[in-house]
């Protein structure tokens, strides 16, 4: 079976991986293997530490493909969702190495995730971009990150809401107002 389909739905490639298609995890590489790399390295701040966790998140999706249930979410989702846990688990650990208790390491995750979705605006090339840089500058930062995180770093409402320590409700209608402000900017 090949794979060369840019469009190809990332579900189906995971269920042919679970088949045992080789082809199928290399064109998920293919389509996600940057931006992957690129949310790990926003979440570990060490590009050789980002690729090796990378290298593990697809040896992770490759064995674990057959525990993909569409019904639950995206493919891609699902890939990001590997990946970001991953990094996470490496940034838990980091933390503890320095022994501190849960709550300390907690607070010094959701200050590493505010640290990175602060950096998440440069990490972005909006520049040149005309109505669409204006329209995003204008929403703020936090309204501006949640939007990144959900649709270019994939995580869902309440992974966003732990990430920034904000309600979950707060999260949803910053989601649901920045989108409207953008359609009414754009428009």
């Amino acid at each position: 079976m090949t794979h060369n389909n840019p469009n190809e739905d990332h579900g189906q490639l995971l269920m042919a991986c679970a088949k045992g298609d080789q082809g199928a995890l290399q064109a998920l590489y293919r389509l996600e293997g940057a931006r992957l790399l690129g949310v790990v390295q926003r979440i570990v701040s060490d590009r050789a530490v980002a690729e090796d966790i990378i290298h593990d998140a697809f040896v992770n999706i490759w064995t674990k493909s057959h525990t993909f249930d569409a019904e639950r979410g995206s493919g891609k989702t699902w890939m990001f969702s590997v990946a970001r846990h991953l990094a996470l688990n490496h940034v838990r650990r980091q933390y503890r190495e320095v022994t501190v208790d849960d709550v300390t390491a907690e607070k010094l995750d959701a200050e590493r995730s505010l640290a990175a979705s602060a950096e998440i605006e440069d990490s972005f090339d909006w520049q040149g971009r005309g109505d669409l840089d204006r329209c995003l500058r204008a929403l703020g930062p936090e309204r501006r990150n949640c939007l990144f995180h959900a649709y270019v770093d994939g995580y869902s409402h309440s992974e966003i809401a732990e990430r920034l320590d904000r309600p979950l409700g707060t999260v949803k209608a910053w989601i649901k107002r920045s989108l409207h402000t953008l359609r009414e900017c754009l428009s």
